[in-house]
């Protein structure tokens, strides 16, 4: 926002406003007592408070505002958000260089000065959800750190005003999520109990009925941080936290003379209905882990340099201005969606399908519970094999909830593999993690595009089905493939140094992997046309390796138990190759799990 931008507002502004700024030093600040005090107040010094009033409430007016912007589409929030940054970037500034004059005439106070630290962190929470530039997590970071390490919020506890505590408990919240995102876990650690301690003084002190919620939140981080099945430790027996982004030299680079597509992973939908998992913040561990996997390693834009502690805190506006040639986006963007509706899921669908770039893919990962076909019909169209299910917590008609379906009709809160037929039009990846995933099997490609869909298991062993609530094991191979085989093989702890070791051979086998998929003569070109990417060409790779795995373990027995692909992959040329079926094995001697497995001699398909 320019200069000129702010002035008719802010003559208007004055104008509707000009008594409220004679009497702020009453209403905002103790040390004003008598009106005629105000006098004495140099003309300078009195214009400061009143721009900072301005700024203040035109702030407020804008991040209000946030909330009615369409929650999809790329372009429509662009120019309202950067006005939002813009002035949320003087008010900080402002109160930086004039906070002595703030401190004595309008009587600003800390957890004031924390207000709108949190609002420029919140701000740069949302621009990472709307655009997956992980970099943005980095500076909501630096904005929420100094504000514990500033104590901006200390004196709430001191004020006879729950609301404020109510803002020093949320700060926490919103805190504790980008600390998950950004994996530094035992930071959480340290959150979550400074949290329970806020909880339990606000709880005695104020007679209040969102106890309850707030004691829900404490478990839901809780359970969230324990959700992985396997931890790493160091010689001191200290817990190691790894990324699983995607990291430089993290994939198989492609090699001279493959034959692959030029397609770029541009969109994903990210869809999370699954019932009692675990869960934080509208965020499924499924969701969770697919994301990170889908994203690159952050940077910091304006912070790498600085210390903790000893952070200037000068916000870094993104960049609004246009240029002749767009630059490459880092990762894919994402929209987050948390037990949708079908109306929901499919707004955002087409609105991806809509704006997706040419030579672009849109990816769809669903982890949601199975709808399954309540009878067989003499012709099985994309409609008879069920789906998954969508919310119907909110699909309502005349005000009523609607009735259950005669079993002649289709179930109406699914997402049906037809569906998605339309979309099909444009190169689709879809990945489904669900009791009934072999639905999405039934495919026609009826455009003629690239479309592969990678199929969890419909069926676990039962020692595996108790860990259900802690994340899906198919969605934890394509997250972290070591972190999954350690897991299958009932392993909960793994020294650092034999992690690392495992990891570097998992490297060699990726890339054998990569060149049995684009060596094979019998592969579908789908898989190929995908290949080109790195995000899917990993999916891909870890798809395989996992596929390997859970055939020659012992424990999975049935078909079922197996993932499985549309189009089908050439078994012998990938997860039946007797070259990764070594490697799977030579992992679980590594591991000391060799006793868990097949010989890969043995024929493992029943």
């Amino acid at each position: 926002m320019t200069k000129c931008s702010l002035v008719l507002p802010y003559i208007l502004w004055l104008l509707s406003s000009h008594r409220r700024s004679l009497v702020f030093q009453g209403r905002e600040a103790g040390d004003m007592t008598g009106a005629g005090a105000e006098d004495d107040i140099p003309l300078g010094e009195r214009k400061t408070v009143t721009d900072f009033c301005y700024l203040l409430d035109k702030s407020k007016q804008l991040f209000n505002g946030l909330r009615d912007l369409p929650q999809y589409g790329h372009k429509q929030w662009q120019s309202y958000f950067g006005r939002t940054f813009d002035v949320y970037t003087k008010l900080w500034k402002f109160q930086q260089q004039h906070r002595q004059v703030l401190d004595n005439r309008y009587g600003l106070k800390r957890w004031q000065i924390g207000e709108v630290a949190s609002k420029i962190g919140q701000l740069y929470y949302h621009y990472y959800l709307r655009t997956s530039e992980t970099s943005y997590l980095n500076e909501a970071f630096s904005f929420y750190s100094a504000i514990r390490q500033r104590s901006y919020y200390y004196q709430v506890n001191k004020e006879d005003r729950p609301e404020l505590v109510v803002k020093k408990l949320r700060y926490y919240a919103r805190y504790i999520v980008v600390c998950l995102l950004l994996n530094k876990m035992d930071l959480v650690k340290v959150l979550v109990k400074e949290l329970s301690e806020e909880i339990e003084d606000y709880t005695q002190r104020f007679n209040t009925e969102d106890q309850l919620e707030w004691n829900l939140v404490l478990q839901e981080v809780a359970a969230f941080v324990e959700a992985d099945p396997v931890v790493v430790l160091n010689d001191e027996n200290t817990v190691v936290f790894t990324s699983n982004r995607l990291q430089e030299g993290g994939v198989p680079q492609l090699e001279q003379g493959m034959v692959v597509g030029q397609l770029t992973l541009a969109d994903a939908l990210i869809i999370g209905n699954c019932n009692n998992q675990v869960k934080f913040s509208e965020l499924t561990i499924d969701m969770f882990r697919i994301l990170q996997a889908l994203e690159r390693e952050p940077v910091n834009l304006a912070t790498t340099t600085s210390k903790p502690g000893t952070l200037a805190l000068t916000p870094c506006l993104p960049s609004q201005e246009p240029s002749e040639k767009p630059a490459k986006r880092e990762n894919p963007h994402k929209y987050l969606l948390y037990k949708p509706t079908f109306s929901q899921l499919y707004t955002f669908l087409s609105a991806s399908f809509k704006e997706l770039p040419a030579n672009s893919v849109l990816l769809v990962y669903l982890s949601a519970t199975g709808v399954f076909p309540t009878g067989r019909l003499d012709y099985e169209g994309p409609y008879d094999f069920g789906g998954v299910l969508t919310n119907t917590n909110r699909d309502v008609v005349n005000g009523e909830t609607v009735q259950k379906r005669n079993q002649a009709q289709k179930e109406m809160h699914c997402l049906h593999p037809g569906d998605l037929f339309p979309f099909t039009r444009k190169p689709l990846f879809v990945i489904v993690d669900s009791s009934n995933s072999t639905a999405y099997k039934n495919f026609t490609n009826l455009f003629g595009q690239p479309l592969v869909c990678l199929l969890s298991p419909t069926v676990y062993p039962k020692s595996m089905q108790d860990q259900s609530q802690r994340g899906s094991l198919f969605t934890l191979f394509l997250y972290c493939p070591l972190l999954a085989f350690l897991s299958v093989c009932g392993l909960s702890s793994l020294r650092q140094g034999l992690w690392e070791k495992a990891e570097e051979f998992l490297h060699k086998v990726y890339r054998d992997i990569g060149q049995m998929i684009t060596r094979s003569q019998a592969i579908d070109q789908a898989f190929l046309q995908f290949y080109g990417d790195e995000f899917l060409r990993l999916l891909l790779i870890r798809f395989v390796f996992c596929s390997a795995t859970l055939r020659l373990h012992k424990l999975f027995r049935e078909s079922r138990s197996f993932p499985e692909s549309y189009p089908q992959l050439p078994k012998q040329d990938t997860v039946e190759s007797s070259l990764l079926q070594k490697h799977v094995l030579e992992l679980a001697a590594m591991l000391d799990v060799r006793s868990l497995f097949w010989d890969g001699t043995l024929d493992v398909n029943y």
